[in-house]
């Protein structure tokens, strides 16, 4: 069941030449979800291969830097003549700006948009899996990050030991799973512990957007599998981050370290660290080891846990 994160924009506030601002695609099985929707988004999904079949885009707050480029992506599926719903997700506010960015195209928009302002803590159900809004720390405005949280798995059930059970390959073997006991031919009575293993933990995506380091963010990434936290500077602008709401790589790393995340990844880079991030990789690892610093277009893939190597950690 793949899993991967394609960062597309990865600048604080405005573009540079290396990065663009704030967006990022979770893609789970070929569904498509995307985090906040910042200038030229569009331009990016197509130069790094994101469909543009996704129908959910969630946004941590409503700055111009991550939700400007809603406008023209909507604009540009109509063209491509959509007609699938889009649901649009954010805190308190999602209405009234999102709605405005609906609007400024609606003469063309092909397909019907919902709103959706969520409440913190509130989850949004997949299926297999749900998306879960926490709380962060970015100025007065409500802002939210966003978890990806796959249910709990079956385990796995155990081919050999059922045929040296006798229990005929077939029906039997999904009831097993499914944790229903069988009774065979002969009047035995198999029970599901006997064939299937501890349930397996599925995986945790955690993405901050804008923020502090907060113990929200800490509680919504225990244990987590892949954090995406901003950096916007380095130890040298800590007072500029306290300012305005931000976090360094430093901070971030001890965010990481506290929650037991398994891999941090940095993004959200003021434009100074664009050509250069060194000091903000150097920071961030004499606090947390499994630290890469985000790129734009990168992809990175989140295993489940036992099915992957050792993590590594990525320049």
């Amino acid at each position: 069941m793949s899993l991967s994160l394609v960062l597309l924009g990865t600048s604080a506030s405005r573009p540079t030449v290396e990065r663009n601002v704030s967006s990022a695609a979770l893609v789970r099985e070929g569904e498509t979800i995307m985090f906040d929707c910042g200038e030229g988004t569009q331009r990016q999904m197509m130069r790094y291969g994101v469909s543009f079949a996704l129908r959910d885009i969630y946004f941590t707050h409503f700055h111009a830097d991550h939700v400007i480029g809603l406008i023209g992506l909507m604009r540009t599926m109509a063209l491509q003549g959509r007609t699938e719903e889009m649901r649009l997700f954010g805190p308190r506010g999602a209405g009234r700006h999102l709605k405005r960015a609906k609007e400024f195209g609606v003469d063309r928009i092909t397909f019907p948009v919902e709103i959706v302002e969520l409440e913190p803590l509130q989850t949004v159900a997949y299926g297999e899996f749900e998306i879960a809004a926490f709380p962060v720390d970015h100025g007065p405005s409500a802002s939210f990050g966003y978890a990806l949280v796959e249910h709990v798995r079956k385990g796995r059930f155990n081919p050999e030991r059922a045929r040296e059970l006798g229990v005929p390959e077939g029906p039997l073997w999904g009831q097993i799973h499914r944790g229903q006991a069988v009774t065979l031919d002969d009047g035995r009575v198999i029970e599901p512990a006997e064939l299937v293993g501890p349930q397996r933990a599925g995986r945790r995506v955690v993405i901050t957007g804008d923020t502090r380091p907060c113990e929200a963010t800490i509680e919504a990434s225990r244990d987590a599998d892949l954090l995406v936290h901003e950096a916007t500077f380095a130890d040298e602008e800590a007072e500029r981050a306290r300012e305005t709401g931000h976090s360094t790589a430093r901070e971030a790393a001890q965010v990481a370290a506290q929650a037991g995340a398994r891999r941090l990844v940095l993004t959200h880079l003021s434009a100074r660290y664009s050509h250069d991030a060194s000091d903000l990789l150097r920071e961030a690892r004499e606090e947390f080891r499994h630290v890469t610093v985000a790129k734009d277009g990168m992809e990175i893939d989140v295993p489940f846990r036992d099915a992957e190597g050792s993590v590594t950690p990525d320049v």
